[in-house]
């Protein structure tokens, strides 16, 4: 394995593991508290965060991992032979999937028509309620679990190479 993929594999682990550990929070307590302010509070609390995400680290941090995750798959599907390139592989791909494509086709689409509710509106609370609260959180927790299997799959790989490499050395 080259130095470059060596060091990269080591930053997709630990950005992984932060990027699932943000929503991780968000899971385990953030929308839970939003959703106890009766629901007015926890839609206006929700819209402006899903603004500020816009404009902060996380968002280089989970857009880029998209990217190294695709590097990644490749690297396993096309630089390594066996159940080692298959696990690599699938630590992207599980990523990719998981996180990013759950994002995607379902928390963006949420953030976007709870972005243009009115705060104040008895059909946002409800909505708010009984919609984007259960469905977001569940999707959210899928995100959460994919980052920590892609995390857990390419920690496995790189022990896995590293042991080997020691091995044949």
């Amino acid at each position: 394995m080259s130095t470059f993929f060596f060091f990269l594999f080591q930053f997709a682990i630990l950005a992984y593991a932060l990027v699932g550990g943000v929503f991780l929070a968000f899971s385990d307590f953030i929308m839970r508290s939003l959703a106890l302010t009766g629901g007015h509070g926890g839609v206006e609390a929700m819209q402006v965060i899903n603004r500020e995400v816009f404009r902060w680290i996380f968002m280089a941090l989970f857009l880029g991992m998209a990217a190294v995750s695709l590097a990644i798959a490749a690297y396993g599907a096309f630089g390594l032979s066996g159940p080692l390139g298959t696990l690599i592989m699938l630590a992207g791909l599980v990523y990719l999937i998981g996180c990013f494509g759950v994002t995607v086709f379902f928390n963006v689409p949420m953030n976007e028509a709870l972005a243009g509710m009115e705060t104040s509106s008895g059909t946002t609370r409800d909505y708010w309620m009984q919609i984007y609260v259960p469905r977001w959180t569940f999707w959210n927790s899928v995100r959460t679990l994919a980052c920590a299997i892609s995390a857990a799959l390419l920690l496995f790989g790189l022990l896995w190479m590293t042991q080997n490499q020691a091995q044949t050395a």
